[in-house]
């Protein structure tokens, strides 16, 4: 039976970024992809747009890992940055689309898929119609309200790590996640869809924020 030494355990994450930065991003990568392509895709409602937003954060995120001294590296908090780089990604992307007339801002099937192959088909059609809907829904938040629900229920940061993202008091994030979700409430096509967003779930996550 083989044992591991201290020397030979893993670095933590933000200590090999500090220490080998291409091996640290490579981990950065493989460890935070999923999440940050999630909310992307919650975001954006195109599978294709998030796909492209994924690689504009990360080509970001690698810039800014190149300029930082060791010390920042060392107290990054991974995800709740790189989140907060995604958010920018995706708002300047609004920003260009606004200035495009014409550009049709539809959710794509390939949002609602299930990646769980486990399950037969016809639980994996009603998952794919839930997701759907979900995804619909969210698409016809306010950005303002959309983002916030995204990253509590999605990208599952903390209102702390909220506050830090969207650079406002964990007061006002508060407020904007209640209203989004109080809006997706009202949506009647996620009357059958509530634990997804639905009080017992908001409690647990308001225990851990």
């Amino acid at each position: 039976m083989f044992t591991t030494t201290m020397d030979e355990m893993p670095l933590p994450l933000t200590e090999l970024l500090a220490t080998d930065l291409d091996d640290g991003f490579t981990e950065l990568v493989r460890t935070q992809a999923g999440a940050v392509r999630s909310v992307l895709l919650r975001l954006s409602g195109s599978a294709r747009e998030a796909d492209d937003l994924g690689q504009e954060t990360f080509l970001r995120a690698y810039s800014a890992l190149r300029a930082y001294p060791v010390e920042r590296l060392r107290q990054l908090q991974p995800r709740a940055w790189l989140l907060t780089i995604a958010a920018n990604v995706w708002r300047n992307h609004l920003r260009t689309l606004s200035r495009r007339p014409g550009v049709a801002d539809g959710v794509e099937a390939a949002c609602a898929e299930t990646l769980d192959a486990a399950p037969g088909p016809e639980q994996r059609a009603l998952d794919g119609a839930r997701r759907a809907r979900l995804v619909a829904a969210l698409s016809g938040l306010p950005d303002h309200h959309r983002l916030p629900v995204v990253l509590r229920y999605i990208g599952e940061l903390s209102y702390q790590e909220m506050a830090a993202v969207l650079d406002c008091p964990v007061g006002t994030v508060k407020a904007q996640v209640s209203r989004g979700l109080a809006t997706l409430r009202a949506e009647p096509a996620l009357a059958v869809d509530r634990t997804w967003y639905g009080p017992a779930r908001e409690e647990r996550k308001e225990a851990a924020g």
